[in-house]
Order: C-alpha cells, then sequence, then structure tokens
C-alpha cells in the first residue's frame, strides 16, 4: 500500500538513530531507529498480521524524504508511528495510523534481512532477482542529487475491475489534491496526488467512468454465483457499490455494498467465489432496515454529511447502525433511492411476520400482516389456536417500545394500548411495521 505524509519545514528535524547487533559468525543484523521527518514522506507497505508477517517497507521512491534519511531500508519491519504499536497490527490497522499522522512522523524499525530479498524493488528502484541475496543496510549508497532517471521497473498495475476510488479520506492536505485507488481484493492501495484540486477531481472522474464501465460484468459474474449459493435464493441484484463507512475508532473503512431483492450484504472486499459470497461480513435483512437520514440533517455527524446516509437494522439484540458516505450526488441519490424501494420490495414480497410473544401473562403468538393488520392468536400448548385480537393497520394510533422487550400498540377505542412482552430487543418488529406502512402508504401514490 501506497502511503503518504505531508508537513511544513525543510529536512529531516531529528538525526536518525540506529545501533547494529551481529552474533558470531552470522550475517544478520537487527537495526532500530527512531526517525522524526517534518518533509514529505513516502514509500510503500505490505504484510499485516492477516499475512503472518509484520508491516515491512517494501518499496522506497527515489529522491523523497524517506530515501534522503538514509534511515529506512526496504525490508524494515515498522514497528510503531508516533508511539503506537504496530507489531500485531493488520494492512489495514497499518494504513490507517499511517493516515492519521499528525505534523511530526516518528517511526520506529527493525530491519529484517530474512525477508528483505522477496521484494522485487529494492531500495535504489532496481529489479531484483528472488533468489538475490539481501544487501545490508551499511551497503547502501547515498542518494545522488537531481532527478533520477524513470524505470520501468517501477510501473505499477491495478486492475480497475470493481476498484475503490475516494477523494474523501486521503492524506491532510492544505488543497484536496489526493485520491485514493484500492484494489477489490483489498491487498493493494495506492494514494495518488494530482497538481491541483482540479487535476484530482478529472482523474477521480475518469478512473471511476472505466470502473462503471466494468460494472455489467461484475455484475453478471456476482448474479451467477449468487444463483449457484441457493442460500439467498436466486434474488436479483438492484445495486452494487463501494461505500465508505465510518468507524466506531473514528476511521473509515471501503465496504462494497450488494443490494438484492430482500437484503443488503456487507463485504471488505469483492467476493469472487461462491463460499466468498456467502459469508458477508454483515447482512441487513431489507425489511427490517431504516434509512435514517440522507445528506445534511439536523445533528447528524459532521463526518462528510452532504454526501452521507445513515442505516439502522433492528435485531434481537438492538439496533445497528451504520454511517456510510459517497463520492457523488448521483451515488447519493441512487442508493437512496434502492434502498426506499429496497424496502418497500421487501415488504411487499414477505406480506406476514409472525412472533411469540406474553399478553397478560399468557403465551400468545403475534401475527403482522401487511393487508389484514394485527392478530394475536394464543398459543397454550395443547389449546386450539384461538384469535385473542385482531385490528386492521388503520386503527393503529401509535407504536412504540422500551427497548428491552416490550412493545406498546395503541389502537384507540375501548382496546386502548396493549403491551406485548416479545422476550427480545423488539426492535426487530419495530421496524418491519414501520416498513409494512410504508409500503402501504407508497401504495396510494402519497410518496414518491
Amino acid at each position: 500500500t501506497g502511503w503518504a505524509l505531508r508537513a511544513p519545514g525543510r529536512g529531516v528535524c531529528g538525526a536518525a538513530e540506529g545501533a547494529g547487533v551481529a552474533g558470531a559468525g552470522s550475517a544478520r543484523r537487527t537495526w532500530s531507529w527512531s526517525v522524526c521527518l517534518t518533509v514529505f514522506l513516502l514509500c510503500a507497505c505490505a504484510g499485516g498480521r492477516e499475512n503472518k508477517m509484520p508491516i515491512l517497507i517494501s518499496k522506497i521512491f527515489k529522491g523523497l524524504a524517506a530515501d534522503q534519511t538514509e534511515a529506512l531500508f526496504v525490508g524494515d519491519a515498522i514497528l510503531s508511528v508516533n508511539g503506537e504499536d504496530l507489531s500485531s497490527a493488520t494492512h489495514d490497522e497499518a494504513v490507517q495510523a499511517l493516515k492519521k499522522t499528525g505534523k511530526e512522523v516518528v517511526l520506529e524499525v527493525k530491519y529484517m534481512k530474512e525477508v528483505s530479498p522477496y521484494f522485487k524493488n529494492s531500495a535504489s528502484g532496481t529489479s531484483v532477482g528472488w533468489d538475490s541475496p539481501p544487501s545490508s543496510p551499511l551497503q547502501r549508497q547515498p542518494s545522488s542529487p537531481g532527478p533520477q532517471p524513470r524505470n520501468l521497473s517501477e510501473v505499477k498495475h491495478m486492475s480497475l475491475k470493481m476498484a475503490y476510488v475516494s477523494r474523501r479520506c486521503t492524506p491532510t492536505d492544505p488543497e484536496p489534491r489526493y485520491l485514493e485507488i484500492c484494489a477489490a481484493d483489498g491487498q493493494e492501495t495506492f494514494f495518488l496526488r494530482a497538481k491541483d484540486e482540479a487535476g484530482a477531481r478529472s482523474w477521480a472522474g475518469a478512473i471511476q467512468a472505466q470502473i462503471n464501465a466494468l460494472m455489467p460484468w461484475v455484475k453478471e459474474e456476482l448474479q451467477a454465483l449468487l444463483a449457484a449459493t441457493g442460500t439467498a435464493g436466486n434474488q436479483d441484484i438492484k445495486q452494487i457499490g463501494w461505500l465508505t463507512e465510518q468507524l466506531p475508532s473514528g476511521g473509515t473503512a471501503p465496504t462494497l455494498a450488494l443490494l438484492t431483492e430482500k437484503e443488503l450484504l456487507l463485504y471488505s472486499s469483492l467476493p469472487q467465489t461462491r463460499e466468498a459470497l456467502s459469508r458477508p461480513a454483515r447482512t441487513a435483512p431489507l425489511i427490517a432496515t431504516r434509512l435514517v437520514h440522507s445528506g445534511p440533517s439536523k445533528g447528524s455527524v459532521p463526518y462528510d454529511a452532504e454526501l452521507s446516509f445513515a442505516l439502522r437494522t433492528g435485531t434481537r439484540q438492538g439496533v445497528d447502525t451504520h454511517l456510510f458516505s459517497v463520492e457523488s450526488p448521483q451515488e447519493l441519490a441512487a442508493w437512496t433511492r434502492q434502498l426506499v424501494d429496497g424496502c418497500h420490495r421487501a415488504a411487499e414480497g414477505v406480506q406476514e411476520v409472525s412472533t411469540a410473544c406474553t399478553w397478560h401473562g399468557r403465551p400468545c403468538s403475534l401475527s403482522v400482516h401487511i393487508d389484514k393488520g394485527f392478530t394475536l392468536w394464543a398459543a397454550e400448548p395443547g389449546a386450539a389456536r384461538a384469535v385473542l385480537l385482531r385490528q386492521p393497520f388503520e386503527k393503529l394510533q401509535m407504536s412504540s417500545d422500551d427497548g428491552a422487550s416490550l412493545l406498546f400498540l395503541d389502537f384507540g377505542g375501548a382496546e386502548g394500548e396493549i403491551q406485548l412482552d416479545l422476550h427480545s430487543c423488539p426492535k426487530t418488529m419495530v421496524f418491519i411495521i414501520h416498513s409494512f406502512l410504508s409500503a402501504k402508504v407508497t401504495r396510494l401514490g402519497l410518496l414518491a
């Protein structure tokens, strides 16, 4: 993953401090530095806990600050960033830590001789064979001043098939000149800096246009995989695309969202097998999911408020809330419409939902039907299935819950408010009732 940091100032504000230790008869050396930089520092890193490797510097770009310090080397393991321990970090956690650095960057690194030969590009930019012996940091030659000749081995490639591109979560810059591009599998990330904001906007738009041009093939492949899984039925894919999710920790993460007729499936990378497709990171049934807001709203989180939307899903454990942002008003409008329509489609498709409950200490079953309304059935063992209460949606004046297990339904009249104990968080049923009502209103043409 390429990463970039910029801070005011010139040169290196702190000298590199290192110590070399060599065992008798051993060529292995362990090096440790604390390097304080106040200049543009750029290099590429790899590894991570998920790869059973430390975070490693895989490339140092010629002429930039990381190269000029002469204290960082290909194969160095990054142990910490500004005091934050990265020794057991995942690749994504390391990228987030590097992106959150302020004006001063302090890196603690350890030279890993045993892994350095497995990086194709050396610190000097020349090609290194897989069987070439690693070079010691002591053998590194100082950088020569002036522009360096372009080397074809430094050319990087990334497939744009379902790639993620964003200008909203890139390194802090007085001018928004950066764009971030992530491969569909999440294994590679580029940070690019344009000459100015207009250039960054133009490049991001051009790259996104090419990604969109490949979308029909991606959708066709995923549709075939979805039909083959058999777990979600032969559902049509209504919408697919990358969203930027705000994490509880304050960071962000690319999230691939796949919207079917009944569910919103969320993945950390593009699923390319039936097994991967059948194991999303999170699943939100549309009938129990509400679009809380789209765009700026009173009290909303300021994070990308103009192009964000929030979703709340009712579960047996409580409410699952997620905040997402997109790159353009067109994307926001498309996702908003698809999510609202998807909720209505799911309600029309399901028609009826039932759950066990207790009313006045009596075991019951509550059925909610989009057309027939509310029916409360007796559910004692061995007893006949008797109707205890039946009310249409039109009689419902208010519904509420205590957030724990109680659902309150007020039908007015002599019956008044009834209290049902659902034995788990009632939010799922509350959200389903809301979906049924919204779908019924839409039928009447009262909601665009």
